[in-house]
């Protein structure tokens, strides 16, 4: 069972970065050969969020924790802290890809709105 849920996940990240590469398809040749290991790295992160997302809507962001004698108490569980770090980190790749596309250039109208006053 265990391989199979790899080769799913394996499969996951592959179509993610499909999905990226085709967005992102517009790049201009001098700076293709900086997204291949950026999109390598958004798809394997987006996946792992959507399966940390899930986790975390079924277990929660918080546990009872003690240790030792202790009162039990409630604290962030690992899950949640590495969500948020990984999730921070796969938005600045975004960030960076991008920033990498061509710039669009303001569509001019057909006129100024204070020509036709």
């Amino acid at each position: 069972m265990a391989a199979e849920a790899q080769r799913d996940l394996e499969k996951a990240i592959k179509r993610e970065e499909s999905r990226l590469k085709k967005i992102y398809s517009g790049i201009e040749e001098k700076r293709k050969n900086v997204i291949p290991g950026l999109i390598q790295r958004a798809a394997f992160m987006r996946i792992s969020l959507e399966e940390l997302e899930q986790d975390l809507n079924i277990y929660g962001f918080t546990e009872w924790f003690s240790q030792g004698d202790q009162e039990p108490y409630k604290r962030k569980r690992p899950e949640a802290d590495l969500y948020n770090t990984m999730n921070s980190n796969y938005q600045k790749i975004i960030k960076q890809l991008t920033d990498l596309l061509p710039k669009e250039t303001p569509r001019q109208e057909d006129g100024d709105e204070f020509e036709t006053f």
